[in-house]
């Protein structure tokens, strides 16, 4: 069963795990589990896509119940109507709040894309950053004999593949459990040291104007365990309040139905 953070009669919004493909592709060919399959049975409706989430990436998954709700969020997302928000755990000390406009070459896929062009040149890419929490730990990477690491706060403006990860590596200060634009030497003490087997990055937030009625929609997606569990390690519980999970003690917890 996937968390489900938002329905109604014309959308339904999930909290993608991490390793989930949103949908079926022939270069997964053997992949079982799918976020659309697995929504559409959950409610018992069909879904269509509007945006989507790397493999590796948790966090918002809206979806439409009918393709003219779909149209209608494509245009926004297409029109950059859509403000998302991220969430990553970084190498190093990102401290600095700043804008990074750095243009991007289009990654292409030797199966997927073999047919596509290959003289595009660099396309706009821009994303917003903050510098939310740093910690050392005393933790051997290389030559160094501690590892720090970030919390970081992150708003794309544009949408290019990869874009956060390529930006974030551009910096110098990758995402911990980014194997492709990654530093492999700290994904490894991440995942032996502090239990890390993912791609630290999370879509913590959407917001956006109803299709439908024109309210303001704001979605948000709880950490997972892996998320919460590195935020316990590295002491920045408390710091991303509103999409935390709560956690009560054995024998603290109270019954839902009790009266106050």
């Amino acid at each position: 069963m996937l968390e489900i953070i938002y329905q109604d009669e014309w959308l339904v919004a999930v909290n993608k795990p991490s390793g989930w493909l949103v949908h079926r592709s022939w270069l997964d060919r053997h992949e079982k589990v799918f976020v659309m399959q697995t929504v559409r049975d959950q409610i018992g409706q069909h879904v269509f896509t509007v945006h989507r989430l790397d493999r590796p990436t948790s966090g918002v998954l809206l979806m439409a119940l009918s393709s003219e709700v779909a149209h209608l969020l494509s245009q926004q997302f297409e029109n950059h109507q859509i403000h998302k928000r991220y969430h990553a755990v970084t190498r190093g000390w990102l401290e600095d709040e700043a804008v990074l406009d750095y243009p991007l070459t289009e990654e292409l896929d030797k199966i997927a894309d073999k047919h596509a062009s290959l003289d595009k040149g660099p396309q706009p890419a821009v994303t917003h950053y903050r510098g939310v929490a740093t910690v050392e730990m005393p933790v051997s990477v290389g030559r160094y004999p501690t590892a720090r690491y970030s919390l970081v706060e992150l708003e794309p403006q544009t949408g290019r593949k990869h874009q956060l990860r390529r930006h974030l590596s551009h910096l110098r200060h990758p995402i911990i459990g980014d194997s492709k634009h990654g530093d492999l030497r700290q994904n490894r003490a991440a995942a032996e040291h502090f239990g890390c087997q993912r791609l630290m990055l999370h879509a913590s937030q959407l917001e956006l104007s109803h299709p439908v009625t024109g309210e303001p929609l704001t979605l948000r997606a709880r950490l997972d365990d892996t998320w919460m569990q590195m935020m316990s390690q590295f002491g920045w519980r408390g710091m991303l309040s509103d999409i935390e999970k709560v956690e009560f003690a054995a024998g603290n917890r109270q019954d839902e139905n009790q009266e106050p």
